[in-house]
């Protein structure tokens, strides 16, 4: 029994002497736990006729945790570790209200510029229904930041700070 043990403890250590050694790093965007306790920046609702409603029509609630808030108070470029959320639900149109419906993707914008240098420091991920295990992003560069890119003033972040 004790071999092994020995043989899965040189396994392990093998693999994290290789990862380490090769400059493995990890490059998904971490799922943010209770982001919605963080600062909400603000809420938008897309509807139908926007040039945008396709693909992000329904109502939008912005979300950052406290390094990202401070950027956006202060209208400075975003620290490492700074993450927003950008939570996306269909809007339903009810008695003159409009209303949440279905959860349709939650969007995460996380800061590192080690991780993700390809993407100018930010990583991206859409999490299908707000679910961690349906992630939707295949390439960061083609789905995302080829958009954000028009936001490089604004160190590629689209939202402002409501105040």
């Amino acid at each position: 029994m004790k071999k092994y043990y020995i043989i899965s403890a040189l396994i392990i250590f093998g693999t994290l002497s290789v990862q380490s050694i090769f400059g493995y790093r990890q490059t998904k965007v971490e799922f943010p736990e209770n982001y919605r306790s963080w600062t909400h920046v603000k809420s938008i609702v897309i509807m139908e006729g926007h040039e945008n409603y396709n693909a992000f029509g329904g109502i939008h609630h912005i979300y950052a945790n406290d390094e990202a808030t401070r950027a956006l108070k202060e209208g400075k470029t975003f620290a490492e570790g700074s993450i927003l959320v950008f939570d996306l639900y269909e809007e339903k149109i009810e008695n003159n209200a409009i209303t949440e419906g279905s959860h349709k993707v939650m969007g995460v914008m996380e800061k590192d510029s080690d991780r993700f240098s390809d993407t100018e420091g930010w990583g991206f991920e859409d999490f299908k229904m707000g679910d961690p295990n349906q992630r939707l992003v295949t390439d960061m560069q083609e789905q995302c930041l080829s958009c954000h890119n028009t936001q490089k003033e604004s160190d590629y972040v689209y939202s402002k700070y409501r105040y």
